[in-house]
C-alpha cells in the first residue's frame, strides 16, 4: 500500500479547474502534476463572478483578500436602441455605496495569475504537451502523452474545458454529452474603452445581441446570436469564425459595423456554441472531470470559473470525507454535488438565454425598459 505522499495524480489542464484541484489534491498530500497543451496559461475572457458558496471556498484557499482587492465594481448597465438612445438603465453600485462582502467580479486573467501563484511552487507543470492514451491498471492509469513519453498515475484528472481530451479519450465522443442551447458567441477583449468605464452596455435585435464590458482600460466584445440548428466549423479555424460573426451581424445598425472592424483586426477572439454538458457520471475507474469538462452549464451564467473551483473543492471534500478512498470519493462527489450543477443549468437555461437574447422585438422593449431580474 502506498503511503499518500507516494501517490501521484496527473491533472489536465491549467485553467480554473485545473489550478483548483491542483491546490485540494496537494493540500490532501498527493504528489500532483499539471499538463497544459498551450505553452502558457491560457489568458483572455470575460470577468469571473465569486459569489455565494465559492465565497467561502475562496476563503479556505486563502486567496480571498487578493480576489477582494483586485474586484472590478461595475456601475451601470445600459440598454440601447439603434440610435444609440439609452432606453432603460440598471444602476449597479450608487456612489458610496459599499460593495457586499459576499460577492466580487475579478478579471479572468487577474484570478488566474492568482490561482498560479498559490500553487506554483507545490505542483509540477508541463507545457506544450497533452494526454493522447490512457490505459487503467489494477494499481494506476498508464498516461501517454503527445510527445510520445509515458508517465503511470494513481489518479487522472481531466479538468481541461468544454472539448476536454480526457473526456473524449476515456468517456466517449463530446456529440454524447454536448447540450446545443441554440445560440453562438464570440468574445473580444480590445485594450481600450468603448464606452464609459465599469459600464455595460446591451443592443439587440430579434435573436441577435451585441454586449459591450468596459472596465480596467479594456473593453469586452461580445457578438451572440440565436440559430435553429447548429453551424458546421473547425473550431480551431478562427478566420472561418469570424467570417460566421461577420455574415450574422454586417447588416446591423447602431455601433456595429465599428466593433466589427475591431473584432475583424483584434488579436484576442474566442468562438463556440452556447452548450451544456451533461453526464450520468463524472468518474470512471480512476478518471474524474472537474469543471466544464464534466459540467459546463454555459457560458450565459457567467459561472464558469466558480463551477470550476466548486467541484474541486467537492472533489477534495469528498476525499476528506472517505480518507483518500477514490472510489467512495468519486461516488460521494458524484452524487452531492449533482443537484447543485442541476440547478445552476436549469437557470441558464430560464434566466441567461432568454435574458441575453430576446426572439421578439416586443421582448426587447420590455426587457430594455423593465430591466432584468439579477
Amino acid at each position: 500500500m502506498k503511503i499518500l505522499k507516494d501517490k501521484k495524480v496527473l491533472v489536465s489542464g491549467a485553467s480554473f479547474a485545473g489550478l483548483s484541484t491542483a491546490y485540494w489534491m496537494n493540500k490532501l498530500g498527493y504528489k500532483v502534476t499539471i499538463v497544459e497543451i498551450a505553452n502558457g496559461l491560457k489568458m483572455g475572457g470575460t470577468p469571473v463572478n465569486i459569489e455565494g458558496n465559492t465565497v467561502d471556498i475562496v476563503k479556505r484557499m486563502g486567496i480571498f483578500e487578493q480576489i477582494k482587492s483586485n474586484r472590478l465594481v461595475m456601475e451601470m448597465l445600459e440598454f440601447k436602441n439603434a440610435d444609440d438612445v439609452t432606453e432603460g438603465t440598471m444602476i449597479l453600485k450608487r456612489e458610496g455605496e459599499q460593495l457586499r462582502e459576499d460577492e466580487c467580479e475579478i478579471e479572468r486573467n487577474t484570478l488566474l495569475n492568482i490561482l498560479f501563484d498559490t500553487v506554483k511552487n507545490d505542483v509540477e507543470f508541463i507545457f506544450n504537451n497533452s494526454i493522447t492514451a490512457l490505459n487503467e491498471t489494477n494499481d494506476d492509469v498508464e498516461v501517454t502523452f503527445k510527445d510520445g513519453s509515458q508517465q503511470a498515475f494513481d489518479l487522472v484528472f481531466g479538468c481541461d474545458g468544454i472539448h476536454s481530451a480526457v473526456r473524449k479519450i476515456w468517456f466517449g465522443n463530446e456529440a454524447g454529452y454536448l447540450h446545443f442551447l441554440g445560440q453562438y458567441f464570440s468574445i473580444t477583449i480590445v485594450n481600450k474603452l468603448l464606452i464609459k468605464q465599469n459600464t455595460t452596455q446591451f443592443y439587440n435585435v430579434p435573436d441577435k445581441v451585441v454586449m459591450l464590458n468596459a472596465y480596467n482600460n479594456k473593453t469586452d466584445i461580445i457578438f451572440c446570436f440565436r440559430s435553429e440548428k447548429e453551424i458546421p466549423y473547425d473550431y480551431r479555424d478562427e478566420e472561418q469564425q469570424r467570417k460566421i460573426i461577420l455574415g450574422q451581424f454586417q447588416e446591423q445598425s447602431w455601433r456595429t459595423a465599428e466593433l466589427l472592424d475591431e473584432v475583424m483586426n483584434a488579436t484576442t477572439f474566442y468562438f463556440d456554441k452556447l452548450c451544456q454538458v451533461k453526464m450520468p457520471s463524472w468518474t470512471k475507474g480512476r478518471v474524474a472531470l472537474v469543471g466544464d469538462a464534466g459540467y459546463c452549464a454555459s457560458p450565459a451564467t457567467g459561472k464558469g470559473g466558480s463551477l470550476a473551483i466548486d467541484g474541486a473543492a467537492a472533489l477534495a471534500d469528498a476525499f476528506l470525507q472517505h480518507n483518500g478512498d477514490f472510489e467512495l470519493a468519486f461516488q460521494d462527489y458524484n452524487k452531492n454535488f449533482r443537484p447543485f450543477i442541476e440547478e445552476v443549468q436549469a437557470e441558464a437555461i430560464r434566466m441567461g438565454l432568454e435574458t441575453l437574447v430576446p426572439g421578439t422585438e416586443e421582448a426587447i422593449r420590455k426587457r430594455n425598459t423593465e430591466g432584468v431580474g439579477f
